[in-house]
């Protein structure tokens, strides 16, 4: 196999780690399944790719991708705490709206980037070799997002946050308004989520309306991935692992790729890894039962 194919994997689970790490926050700290994500990561690209295309700096652009998807996610969070709609429907609600909103920002269902100047081609006009330009540009914002979001979760907010996902009775007994503590974890999530299409697109030079399909999926298998090949006992511990998962997923999926797998099964070939990670446990216990039966019967 080509080794510069696992190299491109590489450089790709790294810029769509910091998507997962905002999967991260609703899943496993607010305990939300928020569907909005497969919509915010479109909005982050579609920001991004439309203001470089106008000519604007691409740093602006991530950047005002950031705040874009911070705004998806505290409307999701409004429709949810102040209007009492579902986590999960208010997810679809946003995801929906969404779509419409990114062909607005595009104008047209893609926008392609090729010859304009972006994140990486400053990086490379800056003397870092075109090689080695996305690794950077990936490894510095996964440390940076994981230093950030682990400060973070380690000052009172932070654990406010994390109690309102583990206990809300209880957190609401202590005075804490856990609506709020929902609207900022979701803005947090989405923030990144659109950090990471931004990203995503400048690295693929083109975003597309439908390049959010499915972000969900990927954010969960690579928490699941993470989590279970390089464990979750510390906070700091389980952020790299989710960064790791992220890499491994794609590992895995360029690895069967290479293998034959016809592209489009591969949505069907990750439910498949998701729901096998997330029955691990079950299988696990089932395994060691049929193995212990088997002892105590050889020594009967």
């Amino acid at each position: 196999m080509d080794l510069s194919i696992f190299a491109g994997a590489f450089e790709q689970g790294l810029l769509w780690s910091i998507m997962v790490l905002g999967v991260y926050v609703t899943f496993r700290v607010l305990d939300y399944a928020d569907l909005t994500v497969d919509g915010s990561f479109a909005l982050g690209a579609a920001v991004a790719a439309r203001l470089v295309f106008e000519g604007y700096d691409p740093w602006l652009g991530t950047i005002v991708a950031l705040a874009a998807g911070a705004v998806a996610g505290v409307i999701t969070g409004i429709l949810h705490t102040q209007f009492k709609i579902a986590p999960l429907l208010s997810g679809i609600l946003s995801m929906i709206a969404l779509y419409s909103v990114n062909l607005r920002v595009m104008g047209k269902a893609n926008i392609s980037l090729l010859r304009m100047e972006t994140i990486i081609s400053r990086l490379t006009g800056l003397g870092v070799p075109g090689e080695w330009a996305v690794l950077v540009i990936g490894l510095a914002s996964a440390s940076i997002v994981i230093l950030l979001l682990w400060l973070f979760l380690n000052t009172e907010i932070g654990f406010a946050m994390r109690a309102t996902g583990d206990n809300q009775q209880m957190i609401r007994s202590l005075g804490v308004n856990t609506n709020v503590m929902k609207m900022a974890g979701l803005g947090i999530s989405n923030a990144l989520v659109a950090f990471s299409g931004a990203l995503v697109a400048q690295y693929q030079n083109f975003a597309d309306v439908g390049m959010g399909i499915g972000t969900i999926v990927v954010g969960l298998a690579s928490i699941i991935i993470g989590e279970v090949l390089f464990g979750n006992k510390t906070m700091v511990r389980t952020l790299i692992a989710v960064v790791l998962g992220s890499i491994v997923y794609r590992m895995v999926i360029a690895i069967v790729l290479q293998l034959g797998l016809p592209p489009t099964d591969l949505r069907l070939f990750t439910a498949l890894i998701v729901a096998l990670a997330l029955a691990s446990p079950v299988l696990k216990d089932k395994l060691q039962g049929l193995i212990a039966s088997g002892r105590s019967g050889q020594s009967a």
